[in-house]
């Protein structure tokens, strides 16, 4: 019994062994393994161009490819939905070529990789409003998008992170809407119309903002504040006239 139980282990050994070779990297010349590893990314075959990237990164890291290694690596752990690979690989790849010529492109694919972890199949699927997640991704992206406007300006990317620069914006200040109607439904009226006040300063050109007006009068009535209200009808009376 205890020699049979020997040979079944060994054989489960020798065939995760034969498994593993069969998936092993080969052992060829860097410049033969880096077009294979092109032609798979080519053909949008992530996984499969994923593990001839990081075969040649660890074996050939100060090579003649390193640089565009990781650069492929960062749009194939991307492609592949590996965003805490992609960030990981992004802030190795700026730390170690601070004024590389793809720089934008870099900062491009960090703020498309943060906002991605925003967002996910479900979300979309069934229309899920998002407005009250935490938007620390989305702040991430933000600063991302804004960097790379202030850096490189006459980027191929810029137009698309000025877009998007807008709908990080309108995300934020509907997260921040969210907030001040919790508020005011918990009847914490002052911490309402403070957020709501925040959002008009920050994020005055949001429909989020106008939206902020009608939750800044509730909570002006619930507290008596008559002040507050005439103030807050003269705002949403001129916002309807524009």
């Amino acid at each position: 019994m205890k020699r049979q139980y020997i040979i079944g282990l060994m054989t489960i050994i020798l065939l995760a062994g034969c498994a593993d070779n069969k998936n092993a990297v080969p052992d060829i010349p860097p410049s033969d393994l880096y077009s294979q590893a092109q032609k798979e990314l080519q053909s949008g075959n992530w996984t499969e161009s994923i593990q001839k990237l990081e075969a040649l990164d660890s074996r050939y890291p100060f090579g003649p490819y390193s640089d565009q290694v990781q650069l492929d690596l960062i749009f194939a752990y991307y492609k592949n939905g590996d965003y805490p690979l992609t960030s990981a690989t992004i802030a190795r790849f700026i730390r170690l070529n601070p004024g590389h010529e793809r720089s934008d492109w870099v900062l491009y694919m960090s703020g498309l990789t943060n906002m991605a972890q925003d967002s996910n199949f479900m979300h979309t699927l069934f229309n899920i409003d998002r407005s009250d997640r935490d938007p620390e991704p989305v702040k991430a992206a933000f600063v991302d998008f804004k960097r790379l406007l202030e850096r490189y300006p006459d980027s191929l990317y810029a137009a698309d992170a000025r877009m998007r620069l807008l709908s990080l914006k309108n995300r934020l200040a509907e997260y921040d809407l969210a907030s001040a109607d919790f508020y005011l439904r918990r009847e914490a009226y002052i911490a309402a119309i403070n957020r709501c006040q925040e959002i008009q300063k920050t994020y005055p050109d949001t429909k989020a903002a106008h939206k902020s007006l009608e939750i800044q009068l509730k909570a002006y009535k619930a507290i008596n504040l008559d002040d507050g209200v005439k103030k807050t009808e003269e705002l949403i009376a001129l916002n309807k006239e524009k």
